[in-house]
């Protein structure tokens, strides 16, 4: 971090040390060390309004509580993750049955709009769940509102550090709104259940298996030649979880096994 502090001061204004001591850490080394880095280094409003609880919180651990001295490098400090939650985890906004769309859904009514000269035509960009209305860069709709599997995974990787951090000191509305409160751990979970969605089978009235990416087409639920085969798209459509882009996207989508693995395991653990 040092390093970073001391060359990329362009990064190091933003970045703010979100620290869990015990009682036993020494209050004025991080002080000796901010002073000698010449740059700002930020500590959240929560770390030292609610020092004693935080410095005496215990964590879950291999089934067991005990102490830890946690360090988070981040960006965002408590209350402006509390405030971005609310509008990721709002189901009116960016949180999909299917994971988080890409584009808040509040821009479907409310496009975005951009005039930067009056004698050229308006630039706009609007809520697009699925295939794309438009040409630009070659249709391609990752960004307008579907689901995109390296958004998703890095955010919840992102908040099971956030939650291995604050614990159970944290919780937020997921969905928001709602009134069931989460820690941000069960928040990341919450996510990935709602992207293994857009895989794992529900069963038909016939008796057989549809998986969300499948959409209108029947030969992966009835036809034996097809069924079972599953493809891994570019993207998903946001409101129904339908494959779309590229049928062998093998790379980012193929994060779907660990998040399934994952779901496994927690399921085992429960038991």
């Amino acid at each position: 971090m040092r390093w970073l502090m001391e060359n990329r001061a362009d990064l190091a204004r933003y970045i703010t040390l979100l620290k869990k001591r015990d009682v036993h850490h020494e209050d004025g080394r991080d002080e000796r060390d901010r002073q000698s880095s010449g740059q700002r280094l930020s500590r959240t409003e929560s770390s030292e309004t609610e020092s004693s609880e935080m410095e005496n919180a215990e964590l879950e651990s291999g089934g067991r509580r005990r102490r830890h001295a946690h360090h988070l490098l981040a960006i965002p400090s408590r209350e402006r993750l509390q405030r971005m939650l609310r509008y990721m985890l709002d189901e009116r906004e960016f949180l999909s049955p299917y994971g988080i769309r890409s584009l808040s859904r509040f821009h479907r009514d409310h496009p975005y709009t951009l005039i930067y000269d009056l004698n050229e035509p308006e630039r706009r960009v609007a809520y697009t769940p699925g295939e794309s209305d438009t040409a630009l860069f070659g249709g391609n709709s990752n960004w307008r509102g579907p689901i995109w599997f390296p958004v998703n995974f890095l955010l919840i990787e992102a908040l099971e550090r956030y939650g291995h951090f604050y614990g159970n000191t944290l919780s937020v509305e997921c969905p928001t709104d709602s009134g069931r409160m989460m820690n941000l751990t069960e928040v990341a979970r919450e996510i990935s259940s709602r992207v293994t969605r857009i895989f794992l089978p529900n069963e038909l009235p016939n008796g057989a298996a549809s998986s969300a990416w499948q959409g209108e087409d029947r030969r992966f639920a009835d036809d034996p030649h097809w069924r079972d085969l599953v493809l891994f798209h570019e993207y998903f459509h946001a409101d129904t979880g339908r494959g779309l882009g590229a049928s062998h996207q093998t790379g980012w989508t193929a994060l779907i096994a660990s998040l399934i693995e994952d779901r496994w395991r927690d399921t085992r653990n429960e038991k």
